[in-house]
């Protein structure tokens, strides 16, 4: 039974009206599949174009007098170099250099940051990021609006015959248009690997716009499920799971979220603890796996060396349907995170053969500057 203090977005009855299967999930209730079906939503994907609410995302304006320099404050990227129209991955970061949540901010105009953050995290995130920046910028939630993402190969021919602006668009591009006749936000980016778009819209609109992208043969709703599988077949870490408050961007292999001029300069939050891993080496790391033989290895399932000593444990695992085998991904030592290194998964007390796996596990089709 569904717990009766689950928020809905916008979307909820739209997801009713399909068939949806809802289940409880970052405190909504969200559709977990369609009558596609998990495997049928993730093929579609990565093959047409699949549409997704992701409106229980948190979204918001950082305002202040300078809220690009303040935002420096809390994460470990270049948000003063932040180019107009661009956005940019990163990292809200605690005092010991632990990751507090993983975010995306962008430009799309004038009017500040654009932060959109993950659901289960917004309000602390928004509390942790207005209490450190306190006197300096001010966050304006924006929970009138909506959050639709739309993803896969058909995505831009589909969006573009209603925004043709989109069309000259490159992968983390952000920019405010008007669209479907309403105040938007879009951005070329998401979380499946695929080519896609975030198009943020009034929760009033939210109904409309969904309906309209799906009257589109080229496009079918996605839920949690195929959304979980893309993103892992991705290599694409999921908070909670795969990165908490304990681990760092080092251990999360996210070095890439740390700017150079911000790790040269030390000065953002647990910078000491950040530079001396990049320097000596962390205690573990996060890496993908391949489980040659036996059942998908799920969170929690114990990973152990050749010898069959455990050495770490699986934070995401599952079943791939576009490699047709078993993936995951867990932390462990860096003396064993080399690729092709044998390891073992223990899964219902059985030792199944598994080796480390260059990330992404399916290549990336983001479509980037010539």
């Amino acid at each position: 039974m569904i717990d009766q203090n689950l928020k809905r977005t916008p979307l909820y009855d739209a997801h009713v009206a399909l068939g949806a299967r809802m289940v409880p999930f970052a405190g909504y209730e969200m559709p977990v599949q369609y009558r596609l079906g998990v495997l049928g939503e993730h093929k579609w994907t990565r093959e047409r174009a699949g549409l997704f609410d992701v409106s229980h995302m948190g979204q918001a304006r950082l305002r202040g007098v300078s809220p690009l320099s303040a935002f420096e404050e809390v994460t470990p990227g270049d948000f003063i170099g932040l180019k107009p129209g661009r956005q940019r991955y990163s990292l809200l970061l605690n005092h010991k250099g632990g990751i507090i949540d993983d975010l995306m901010g962008a430009r799309p105009d004038g009017d500040g940051l654009f932060l959109v953050v993950n659901g289960a995290c917004k309000d602390n995130d928004f509390k942790v990021i207005e209490n450190e920046l306190a006197g300096q910028a001010r966050v304006d939630r924006l929970d009138d609006r909506a959050l639709l993402a739309l993803q896969g190969p058909d995505a831009a021919a589909v969006l573009g015959a209603h925004v043709p602006a989109v069309l000259d668009m490159v992968f983390m591009d952000s920019a405010a248009m008007e669209a479907f006749g309403v105040d938007a936000i879009v951005s070329r980016s998401g979380y499946t690997g695929e080519d896609g778009f975030e198009i943020s819209v009034p929760a009033s609109s939210a109904q409309d716009v969904w309906n309209l992208l799906l009257s589109d043969e080229r496009v079918r709703p996605i839920g949690l499920g195929a959304r979980d599988s893309l993103r892992l077949e991705a290599g694409l870490p999921l908070y909670g799971h795969d990165a908490d408050e304990t681990v760092s961007p080092v251990e999360a292999a996210l070095t890439f979220a740390l700017s150079k001029r911000r790790r040269e300069a030390g000065d953002f939050p647990g910078a000491s603890r950040v530079r001396a891993e990049l320097a000596e080496g962390p205690k573990r790391v996060r890496v993908g796996l391949k489980v040659l033989e036996g059942a998908p290895a799920r969170e929690g399932a114990d990973i152990a060396d050749e010898a069959g000593a455990v050495v770490g444990v699986v934070t995401s695992g599952g079943f791939s349907p576009t490699l047709g085998a078993p993936i995951a991904m867990g932390f462990v030592p860096p003396a064993l995170s080399a690729v092709g290194t044998r390891l073992k998964v223990i899964v219902r007390g059985k030792p199944q053969a598994a080796d480390v796996a260059a990330m992404p596990f399916v290549p990336h089709q983001y479509v980037r500057k010539v």
